[in-house]
């Protein structure tokens, strides 16, 4: 009996020796999602003269006494050629620049 349990404790001891079961398994890695390739926007045509500043065209080379009053003042402003003035650009507004020393009207934009 004593050679019976013998026999059976080394085969204990030997199976708590085994070694460890293998890790599973890596998952499959997910594949990597590509960017769909996007469509460049469509460029459309800028409205150059969004504020009507072709209309005032004429004033170009007259005194800046002959520029008439505006029905929306926020949407128009009168520079001096060397007055200082913001750099903000809108597209809506007429700007209309006159000579500092001669008064008369050198251009007139949008912006």
């Amino acid at each position: 009996m004593m050679k019976k349990s013998l026999a059976l404790l080394s085969l204990l001891a030997l199976a708590a020796c085994s070694t460890t079961p293998p890790p599973p398994p890596a998952p499959n890695p997910q594949p990597v999602a590509r960017p769909t390739p996007q469509k460049p926007p469509e460029f459309k045509p800028v409205d150059a003269d969004r504020c009507e500043a072709k209309a005032l065209q004429y004033l170009v080379g007259k005194p800046r006494t002959d520029i008439p009053v505006p029905l929306e003042p926020s949407k128009r402003r009168v520079l001096c050629s060397t007055c200082a003035a913001t750099m903000d650009f809108n597209p809506e507004r007429q700007t209309i620049v006159f000579d500092t020393d001669t008064g008369i009207i050198k251009s007139v934009n949008c912006g």
